[in-house]
């Protein structure tokens, strides 16, 4: 199979590394325009489609957060109760993988751009779509990666874990607390809403002051699967599966770029014979298959489709780790809450953690490329698989 060795896959990394790639910027266009050109050379059929996106998260966030804690701080009662609820509907919505109505109606929208490859035969019984974007993240305090180490190495114990922190639960459980302290009439509640609704709003004005990191892991590591594949479909067609390469924009602001490819094209295509392989941040030392994912609430990933997955892995001699889940969210998590069967690849350190999560020591020369090549290969046999079940 002509599958990219480690020394092409960096320097695909290491050439989209250059490019600043803010969610709907002109820089992410740019490099949705590099894979395009790539994917074409493969002889795939590509299509650059633009879609409407706001591009952060840390303004909604923010926004909403403010509201609350100001409310909860200097209004009314019933200017609590109202900021407070509202704003927790709004952000359950935006950070839940909702319709992310505040956003896309009340705040302002760019240009996010997805690129769309289709290889092998249009025709075929199953369909296999396989993810990852192309945008990067803004740095911030809350990713410094040594705190988290630390604390592990100071408890071992810690790293037994096998679900993510939950970050983003404050900023709903923060407006939450703000009106039901008004509603009950509670100083203690709506105080401790206020301050947590303060404290993300703080947060949120440090990661949209920073700049955009270079993204090798998070996620070039995903975009260099998707090239590795396509190079290695055009030499070495699969029969039996058509192929759909997508590099979206905006998934670091929500998942934009991906939920604006699903109301353009879900409905083409059907959750019995399509699945989604999500490729996202498989630059650490140990690749996994997640067991499931979600911001607010835990979304389970299909176990059956998680058993070939492993058998996949065992034929390749390539080791999974087991059990993780993530408090956070991917591109896959959309597809899922679709109905497709869906599942997410990423990768992790020594401490569950993956290396140099928005920070700006992602760089190309902090990626495990054999990660990488692994996870290529991987993707690669199950589409074998899907094409041919027996």
């Amino acid at each position: 199979m002509a599958l990219l060795d480690q020394s092409a896959l960096r320097a695909r990394i290491e050439r989209l590394a250059t490019i600043d790639r803010p969610s709907a910027s002109s820089g992410e266009a740019e490099a949705a325009e590099m894979i395009a050109a790539e994917l074409r050379f493969t002889g795939a059929a590509v299509t650059v489609e633009h879609e409407r996106a706001h591009g952060t998260y840390w303004w909604p966030v923010g926004l909403l957060c403010g509201a609350a804690a100001l409310a909860g701080a200097r209004g009314s009662r019933l200017a609590a109760v109202a900021a407070g609820a509202l704003g927790a509907a709004a952000l359950t919505d935006d950070i839940g993988g909702g319709s992310q109505w505040f956003r896309r109606h009340l705040l302002p929208n760019g240009q996010t751009t997805n690129v769309v490859a289709e290889t092998g035969d249009p025709d075929a019984p199953q369909t296999l779509v396989v993810v990852g974007h192309h945008d990067a993240a803004h740095s911030g305090l809350v990713f410094a990666p040594d705190p988290p180490r630390a604390m592990m190495r100071r408890f071992p114990r810690l790293r037994e874990g096998t679900t993510t922190p939950p970050t983003m639960w404050g900023a709903v459980g923060g407006p939450v607390l703000v009106a039901l302290g008004a509603l009950l009439r509670s100083r203690t509640l709506r105080g401790v809403g206020t301050l947590i609704s303060a404290g993300y709003v703080v947060a949120m004005a440090d990661i949209g002051l920073r700049s955009v990191v270079p993204g090798a892991n998070d996620n070039l590591s995903g975009i260099a699967v998707l090239l590795s594949l396509a190079h290695s479909l055009e030499d070495e067609p699969i029969d039996g599966v058509r192929v759909i390469l997508l590099s979206t924009g905006s998934e670091e602001s929500f998942m934009e770029g991906m939920q604006a490819f699903g109301r353009r094209h879900f409905g083409e295509l059907a959750t019995d014979t399509t699945t989604f392989i999500c490729v996202d941040t498989v630059g650490s030392p140990h690749l996994l298959a997640l067991e499931g994912e979600g911001m607010l609430w835990m979304n389970e990933y299909p176990k059956g489709l998680l058993a070939t997955v492993a058998g996949c892995a065992g034929e390749l001699g390539i080791e999974l780790l087991p059990g993780l889940r993530l408090r956070n969210a991917t591109d896959g998590l959309i597809a899922l809450r679709a109905g497709y069967p869906t599942v997410t690849f990423g990768s992790v350190d020594e401490f569950k953690l993956p290396t140099d999560y928005h920070w700006p020591t992602d760089t190309p020369d902090r990626v495990d490329y054999s990660t990488v090549a692994d996870c290529a290969r991987l993707c690669r046999r199950i589409a074998e698989r899907l094409a041919d079940p027996s």
